[in-house]
């Protein structure tokens, strides 16, 4: 790779804003790839049984990445990289990724075999409603992807490098290359190979999603090497550390396979249209929370290493303010765009408008709890930096579980008194669109997510922000108060301009929401700059010098 190319990948960044700025960038062009993606499937095949197999395929795959990949996930890594390289000599971090990576490989290969023996036996427990046929496409399909968690916890293994030394550029390429690769598979696979193709589209990803970070990882000499003298200890060094997280983790991904297997019982395509509407709430935690959490934990591992608890309390602050003052504001958007938002990403031949409405329907839901589930990646991350895993644990694990209970209850209440659902229904405007109980599962998803907050909100503050938790109370006031104007004046020019545009056509549904959000938006900042809001303010200069100077100016911890 030229030496241009190479310096450029290798730019690091300092402070929060810039790096969170440039992993959302990165973040919202992945997102669009993703919500392509999405189209593209709801274009070429629609919420169906195809689309139920591809989407429930994914669950076993996923649960072994999270479950074993993330052992060896960035956030254990990176307190440990931090700690071996002293100065030049990445001698100590070079043979510790070489444990890591050969006890990693090691075990995703066996446990990988062994689920792809099993899974004829486990697909009737991921998706019981299904037919024989589409058992029998769910096995073949779920084996193929089980190459997917090697290759992307591989990847992510190797990212604890690229973040070590701040270089968010590359690692932010990683998964618009893992959506290329999907993209290529269903539009060249698809037609070739039917459902399969979708899987080998998803390897195709998960291979780029690793190539793009070796060449700078290998630049750094840190590219792992596979050893056959393990250092066992070592790994029940780290092993024991990420232990917590990873449960944690797994407890999620098994609520989210029981509410997939609870989806498989519901009306044909139920799975889909609820896939589809998890991955468009996606977008914003993506671009938001996983931005300014990822960007923040080099920082705080840092602050806590070296005992600096205000500068580590002041990052989690200035973090949090940036989360909540984006988060109102699109939860606002959304709910109120959420048809228009449906119909231009997902609207194409076979995704019918009932189907459209249910998805948006579920798309309000969701998003509700856009705002804490940001804020809990951040948290958890910062408890993390300070090594301190049980807490984050024992609440996930808690608000994991009566997600699931949620939704049992959720189901049980809306077929037994049919009148709640009627209610939500009413609400939601979808009262004559067949398969609505589906709600029932979004709605149990935000309720364990607003749980999952209140929980770690309050440990979190006793333990660390003490006084300093009651800084965020102005910064949501204010977020707050601009959300409410956003989704008035939105709502309002949606009224007046369906008499105006072509609503049965792409351009007119288009033009109506864009044309409605902007002014939504534009009244929004409005009431920002009336209250002098301090974080539109820093964003109003970080944008102003980095066009008129080329170089970001981060705000002073003093001023948090």
């Amino acid at each position: 790779m030229p030496k241009k190319i190479l310096s450029f990948f290798n730019k690091e960044f300092n402070g929060i804003n810039e790096a969170a700025l440039l992993l959302g960038g990165f973040a919202f062009l992945s997102q669009i790839l993703g919500l392509i993606r999405d189209r593209t499937l709801a274009s070429m095949i629609g919420a169906g049984p195809t689309l139920d197999v591809y989407y429930a395929a994914f669950r076993i795959p996923d649960f072994i990445y999270i479950s074993i990949a993330s052992l060896a996930s960035v956030t254990v890594l990176l307190p440990f990289l931090i700690e071996k390289i002293k100065g030049d000599d990445k001698s100590k971090a070079r043979l510790f990724l070489d444990n890591i990576f050969s006890a990693y490989m090691l075990f995703m290969v066996i446990i990988s075999l062994i689920v792809a023996f099993l899974m004829p036996y486990i697909a009737h427990y991921i998706a019981p409603g299904f037919s024989e046929q589409q058992l029998a496409s769910l096995v073949v399909t779920s084996r193929i992807m089980l190459l997917s968690p090697i290759f992307i916890g591989f990847s992510n293994l190797i990212g604890s490098v690229t973040q070590l030394f701040r270089n968010f550029f590359i690692f932010s390429l990683s998964p618009i290359f893992y959506n290329v690769g999907i993209l290529f598979g269903i539009i060249y696979f698809y037609p070739i190979f039917g459902v399969y193709g979708l899987a080998y589209g998803v390897i195709l990803g998960a291979i780029l999603h690793l190539c793009v970070q070796i060449p700078v990882v290998v630049s750094h000499g840190l590219f792992p090497k596979i050893t056959f003298k393990i250092n066992w200890l070592e790994i029940y060094s780290v092993t024991k550390l990420s232990i917590p997280r990873t449960l944690a983790l797994s407890c999620n991904s098994l609520a989210f396979i029981f509410l997939i297997a609870m989806a498989s019982t519901l009306k044909e395509g139920s799975i889909s249209l609820f896939t589809f509407s998890f991955n468009l709430q996606s977008v914003p935690v993506g671009i938001i929370g996983i931005s300014y959490s990822v960007a923040a934990f080099p920082m705080l591992v840092k602050s806590f290493s070296l005992k600096d608890m205000d500068n580590f309390t002041g990052n989690i602050i200035g973090a949090a303010r940036q989360i909540i003052f984006w988060s109102l504001p699109v939860i606002s958007l959304i709910i109120v765009l959420r048809a228009q938002i449906i119909r231009v990403v997902l609207g194409a031949n076979t995704f019918s408008w009932a189907d459209t409405r249910l998805t948006a329907a579920a798309v309000a839901l969701f998003i509700i709890s856009l705002a804490s589930q940001s804020l809990v990646l951040l948290f958890v991350r910062g408890y993390y930096a300070a090594s301190k895993t049980k807490k984050p644990l024992v609440i996930n694990i808690f608000s994991s579980i009566m997600i699931i209970v949620f939704a049992y209850i959720l189901l049980y209440i809306f077929k037994t008194h049919p009148y709640t659902l009627d209610f939500i229904e009413g609400i939601l405007r979808v009262r004559d669109v067949p398969g609505t109980i589906m709600l029932a599962l979004p709605i149990a998803y935000a309720l364990g997510s607003l749980l999952n907050f209140f929980l770690i909100w309050m440990m979190f503050k006793k333990d660390f922000l003490h006084e300093r938790g009651t800084m965020l109370y102005k910064t949501f006031f204010q977020s707050l108060t601009s959300a409410f104007c956003m989704g008035f004046f939105s709502y309002v020019s949606l009224n007046l301009f369906s008499n105006i545009f072509n609503l049965n056509t792409f351009i007119g549904i288009f033009l109506q929401g864009l044309i409605s959000g902007l002014i939504g938006i534009c009244s929004g900042i409005i009431v920002l700059y009336l209250f002098k809001n301090k974080e539109f303010l820093d964003i109003l200069k970080t944008l102003s010098h980095k066009f008129s100077n080329n170089r970001i100016v981060v705000p002073e911890q003093a001023e948090l």
